[in-house]
């Protein structure tokens, strides 16, 4: 009686594991897309999707895989070799890993670079090109400037000149009307004296007209 309930307990306890089994397929999240092992470290795979299933292997930090379903902690991908195993979740990322990544990003930063070296040669050329520009307007101001400062010495000259001419023309008026003053205040005078002297001269005796 009791190897017979031994027996049955035994039977028992293998179909419920095996059922077990059976069922896990079923409650698994089943999808098929690719993630990447994390960069951090190299993971262990085990063959089922709990701490209690052996571990079978090694998946390479940073390794792309195909993730193929997720039970519990756990999910079933598929690694470069074609075999399919169980990893932790946390230890797979969304995005490509560094390792993926860092040809591309090398690549993106030398196109950045020559991309840089174009704008500051075109900056350079620009730069020189205004430095030129302003070079020839400031020689053209400096130039502007000291005909500007020429131009006012020769007109401050002619002003001058101007002035001085002016100061001559009034003298010279004054010296005409000082000789019409003179000539006229002469002729006066010399007018005045003939009506003075003029009636004092003797006159002449008219001579008498005989007849004989």
């Amino acid at each position: 009686m009791t190897k017979h309930h031994s027996t049955r307990t035994g039977l028992g306890v293998c179909l419920g594991t095996l059922l077990g089994l059976l069922a896990l397929p079923l409650a698994a999240q089943e999808q098929s897309d690719t993630v990447w092992v994390s960069d951090s470290l190299t993971t262990y795979v085990r063959s089922g999707p709990t701490d209690g299933y052996r571990i079978v292997g090694t998946l390479t930090a940073g390794e792309p895989v195909e993730r193929l379903e997720t039970s519990g902690d756990y999910t079933r991908v598929r690694g470069p070799g074609g075999d399919a195993v169980w990893v932790l979740s946390r230890e797979i990322q969304e995005v490509p890993s560094a390792q993926v990544r860092l040809p591309e990003l090398e690549q993106r930063v030398a196109e950045l670079e020559a991309e840089l070296d174009g704008i500051d040669e075109a900056w350079e050329q620009r730069t020189a090109a205004l430095r030129e520009t302003l070079e020839v307007r400031e020689a053209r101001v400096a130039e502007l400037e000291s005909r500007n400062h020429q131009l006012d010495s020769e007109a401050e000259h002619s002003r001058q000149t101007a002035r001085e001419l002016e100061a001559r023309l009034n003298t010279q008026e004054e010296d005409l009307l000082m000789r019409y003053f003179m000539y006229g205040g002469g002729v006066a005078g010399a007018g005045l004296l003939v009506g003075l002297i003029v009636p004092h001269l003797p006159r002449r005796r008219r001579k008498r007209d005989r007849w004989f």
